[in-house]
């Protein structure tokens, strides 16, 4: 699905693979890579044309990948195998896999390219992969189920754990989990508290947070851990996205169908777009 940001309007489709997932920029910016589950490759599109240029074997149900900083790895989780891998784009061909806990899905690259974050679903890990070694060399125990990362520029690594209605904080530096913070939004029941998306904003100091079946977005100062305000946007909150001005947050909406624009001054949503069924994600060429 392809919206125009400016008028907040659908402009058109474009038809890529088979339950698409997880999606993410080039360095460059001028490719958008999209994990094609059901397909079991990751395909290449040239955001310029729309069209797809290539499409890379990275091993069964790839959930999320990430980047190494140069652009040369790519890094996804391979969520029916248990498995890394890690592909050459450079050689186009697999580089090694490593063997994780049961359901991987997010994955993160350090800024210094030299180390992989992998969550578990299922043993409620974090695991550490040295890119060196190619071994895991830490498993963090984090919350109930943790889904997806965020790394901020303090030095911090963020995994949303979605069955505990939590976020845990976890330094880069020792691999320790330094606290954790909990999400009540106003008049939903704790059990469908269920985070899984986040951005940061461009400066750094705000977390957003999409709370799942909660219907809302949590407003977090990464300084403080403390929780400013949430947002109400449309059913099942899941992927979450920040302009590059920091002035709007886009949230899909996997149960509505939709995706809400929300003013971050007034941390209120101002528009909703229809996004095609269970939307899971969205990024933004702006």
């Amino acid at each position: 699905m392809v919206v125009d940001v400016a008028k907040a309007e659908v402009t058109g489709t474009i038809a890529l693979c088979k339950r698409p997932r997880h999606m993410q920029f080039t360095p460059d910016r001028k490719r958008l890579m999209v994990a094609c589950s059901d397909d079991h490759r990751i395909v290449v599109m040239d955001v310029a044309s729309r069209k797809i240029i290539d499409r890379l074997d990275v091993g069964e149900n790839p959930e999320t990948f990430d980047l190494s900083p140069d652009g040369r790895m790519l890094y996804a989780s391979n969520e029916e195998d248990a498995l890394l891998t890690a592909f050459d784009l450079v050689a186009r061909k697999k580089a090694f896999e490593v063997k994780v806990g049961a359901e991987p899905e997010g994955v993160k690259v350090s800024a210094d390219g030299k180390t992989v974050y992998v969550a578990s679903e299922v043993a409620s890990l974090v695991h550490v992969v040295d890119v060196a070694t190619r071994k895991v060399v830490k498993n963090i125990k984090v919350g109930k189920r943790p889904r997806r990362f965020l790394l901020t520029s303090g030095g911090e690594l963020w995994v949303s754990n979605e069955l505990d209605a939590s976020v845990s904080i976890i330094s880069i530096r020792d691999h320790t989990v330094q606290g954790q913070i909990d999400f009540k939004p106003p008049g939903m029941r704790a059990e469908d508290v269920t985070p899984v998306g986040m951005a940061l904003s461009p400066d750094g100091k705000t977390a957003y947070v999409g709370l799942g079946r909660a219907n809302h977005v949590a407003a977090v100062d990464v300084a403080t851990r403390k929780v400013n305000g949430y947002a109400l946007v449309g059913k099942r909150a899941w992927g979450v996205t920040v302009a590059r001005d920091g002035k709007t947050l886009y949230v899909v909406n996997g149960m509505s169908d939709d995706m809400s624009l929300v003013d971050v001054a007034k941390l209120k949503s101002f528009k909703t777009v229809k996004a095609g069924r269970v939307p899971y994600m969205a990024v933004i060429d702006d």
